[in-house]
Parts: structure tokens; C-alpha cells; sequence
């Protein structure tokens, strides 16, 4: 499992998530940093926030060799990013955040791209979903008979938040997430206004949008949402069910985290496991956890077994 080379991965997008993905690279003795992509009109922000020696581009062409790419970017922009790095052989990993039909299709589309290229795309790779996937998945191995209940909060939901900023009349926005108990949550949306817009219309059209129309939404308008700001989340997963024909096990799994710090890091745990797997797309479930791991085989199982 080991390589005589350090992985080069390039981070492309540059926000909460990508300043964690490049913090995270940073501590892994097994990768290197190869630069950071952006667009042309964020390069000098971009390089103004690094040290010197990071290389900041619009064009991935030019940082040389590329083994992955950590992709720290809208999930609706998840494909048309992914797709044209994956047919240049840059193997991918994205932490795309939205549950259910949406993420088979992206890697229905990635494992065609991936396959066609001999390269690797690892979709879903933030903690939900992504860890807290596989935690649910190994509840339910205990147990194969019950219900789990996936409770997040409080705290910020970077996914429903950057949806809410693209809503027209938004300059900025916060979206929180509240627990309401057993898998349901209320979100609390605050939003800057663009003058000229009313608050009813965006409101509507916040709570129309996919992000927000399964829960209960409330949405506020304030002065300034960079002065709210917290990027602290949590997950309090829990599983009640049957293991055999015994009753009454109950498993539970609690976090609470820095989001996009989180984030980043598992992203680039992901970009370990990519050169580790064979041509296709992926989600974490079907990933060895090995393969996240640095260090060899036998000190892993030493270590964790």
C-alpha cells in the first residue's frame, strides 16, 4: 500500500472547505500539495491567503502531475467539474451532499468518465454523507432489523448555505440546522438582502428549493451575516433494532465539529484511497477503510484490529 512518492493533489475551489483540504495536506506525510485551482478572477485573493510557494491557477494543465483532485466545490457544480478532470486521467474526489437518487445518478456519470480515463472518482466524501454513511451502515450490520435516526445539529449546514446565497436577492446568507429529534430538523435561514428585493419573495423561494422544502424553514433577514458566522456543526446518529432475535440494541454515534475542517480532511483521506482503487466512481461505502489510511497494511491492522 505503500508508495515510493508523495500523492501531488490539487485542491480546486477555494472556501471554508478548501482552506481545510489544503490545512489537511499539509499535516499528511504521504501527499504534497501541487497548488490550488480557481477561477481567473480569484487568483490574486486566492494567493494572498497562502504562503509564497503555493501555486495558484485558473488551469490545472499547468501545476505539472496530478494524481487527484480534491474537489471543494458547490455540489451542483459537482459533475461539470468532475467530468472533464476525470477524462484527462486526474482521478477525483468530491464531498457532493445531497442524499438519495441525486447521488447514484452523479456516480452513475463519474463511473463512465472514470472508467473511459483509468482514473478513479470518490463521490460523497464529507462526513454526511460520506463517515457518518458508513457509521450508519455498520449499525446496521449489528443490527439488520430496527430504525436509525440521523439527528444534525445545531450548527451551520455549509451545503444548505451556499444553496441559499445562489437564491436571486441574496448577497449573503446563513442556514442553521436544529434538531427537532428522530431524524427531523427545522432550518433557520438568515439572509442579506440585495436592495431592491423583498423578503417574502426570497423567503418562497428558499423554501422551494431542494435543500430546504422536506423540513420546516423560517428565514430572517439581518444586517450582516458574517458576523453570525459559526462554522460549528454536530451528528448525533442512533440505531434501535434487533441483532438475531435479541431486541433492544441501541448503538449511538456522536460528533461535534469544525465543518468544513472535517470536511477537508476527509476529502483528503478520500484522495489517499483514490490511488488506491481501480478505474471507476465510487462513495465511501465501497471503499476498504484501509484505504483511507496511511502506512502500510500490516501496521494498520496492528494498529486498529
Amino acid at each position: 500500500m505503500d508508495r515510493a512518492e508523495k500523492i501531488r493533489v490539487a485542491v480546486v475551489g477555494f472556501g471554508n472547505v478548501g482552506k481545510g483540504a489544503v490545512d489537511a495536506i499539509d499535516t499528511a506525510t504521504d501527499l504534497e500539495l501541487a497548488g490550488v485551482v480557481v477561477r481567473e478572477h480569484a487568483i490574486a485573493r486566492t494567493r494572498s491567503l497562502l504562503p509564497s510557494h503555493v501555486p495558484v491557477v485558473s488551469d490545472i494543465a499547468t501545476l505539472g502531475p496530478v494524481d487527484v483532485a480534491v474537489l471543494a466545490v458547490p455540489s451542483r457544480s459537482t459533475a461539470a467539474v468532475a467530468e472533464p478532470l476525470l477524462e484527462q486521467g486526474i482521478s477525483t474526489v468530491d464531498s457532493f451532499d445531497i442524499h438519495g437518487a441525486a447521488l447514484w445518478q452523479l456516480r452513475q456519470e463519474l463511473d463512465t468518465a472514470a472508467r473511459s480515463a483509468g482514473a478513479v472518482a470518490i463521490l460523497a466524501a464529507g462526513w454526511d454523507p460520506g463517515t457518518d454513511s458508513m457509521i450508519r451502515a455498520i449499525f446496521a450490520l449489528q443490527a439488520p432489523r430496527g430504525i436509525s435516526y440521523t439527528n444534525f445539529g445545531p450548527g451551520m449546514s455549509m451545503g444548505h448555505s451556499v444553496a441559499a446565497k445562489k437564491i436571486p436577492g441574496v448577497k449573503n446568507a446563513l442556514a442553521l440546522t436544529l434538531p427537532l429529534g428522530y431524524g427531523q430538523h427545522k432550518r433557520q435561514v438568515y439572509v442579506e438582502l440585495i436592495p431592491g428585493y423583498e423578503l417574502a419573495d426570497v423567503s418562497l423561494a428558499i423554501k422551494q428549493d431542494s435543500y430546504f422544502c422536506h423540513d420546516e424553514t423560517q428565514v430572517q433577514a439581518v444586517t450582516s451575516v458574517e458576523a453570525m458566522l459559526d462554522t460549528g456543526h454536530g451528528v448525533l446518529l442512533e440505531r434501535h433494532g434487533v441483532s438475531g432475535q435479541a431486541a433492544n440494541q441501541v448503538f449511538r454515534y456522536e460528533s461535534r465539529v469544525t465543518n468544513p475542517a472535517l470536511t477537508g480532511q476527509i476529502l483528503v483521506s478520500s484522495a489517499r484511497a483514490a490511488t488506491r482503487m481501480p478505474a471507476g466512481a465510487f462513495t465511501m461505502l465501497e471503499v476498504p477503510l484501509v484505504h483511507f489510511l496511511p502506512g502500510d497494511l500490516q501496521t494498520i491492522i496492528e494498529q486498529f484490529v
